[in-house]
């Protein structure tokens, strides 16, 4: 795959992160939420749009992944490799802590939580492939140089 490409893939998911986040945020915000994604009690967004996990630090936990994915955006758009590894890899953590929260301590699955962590899963295996060359070793460059 070629960096255009994974740039060009790179913007399609943060634009789909970007939406995914804005559906929680109004389902976070909504008096009433409408819930397309509550299926059951096991699996559904209201748990976490109105439970412990809603807010992190007085945030709305939905805003950090907002502004991460506008990040990831911008860099996209910018070609900045290292900017847009950092904060993959800061999203990977931060929707991997959200899964153990829903998974281990709520006992639910939001589809949409789902969808951000796939997609910042993708997100980061994108900006690992970018970035190969940071992690090859100066011997190996000193061998060609």
């Amino acid at each position: 795959m070629t960096e255009q490409k994974m740039y060009t893939a790179l913007k399609w998911l943060s634009a789909f992160g970007i939406l995914l986040a804005i559906y929680l945020l109004g389902e976070q915000a909504a008096q009433k939420p409408v819930g397309v994604c509550n299926i059951n009690a096991t699996v559904n967004c209201e748990a976490i749009v109105t439970g412990s996990i809603s807010k992190l630090f007085g945030i709305p936990t939905p805003i950090y992944g907002l502004i991460g994915y506008i990040v990831i955006l911008y860099a996209a758009f910018c070609s900045k490799k290292r900017l847009l590894l950092g904060m993959a890899a800061f999203g990977l953590v931060f929707c991997m802590g959200i899964a153990y929260i829903e998974l281990v301590q709520l006992h639910v699955i939001c589809p949409v939580c789902v969808g951000c962590q796939l997609t910042m899963i993708a997100v980061f295996t994108l900006a690992l492939m970018l970035n190969k060359d940071c992690f090859r070793c100066k011997t190996d460059a000193d061998a060609a140089a």
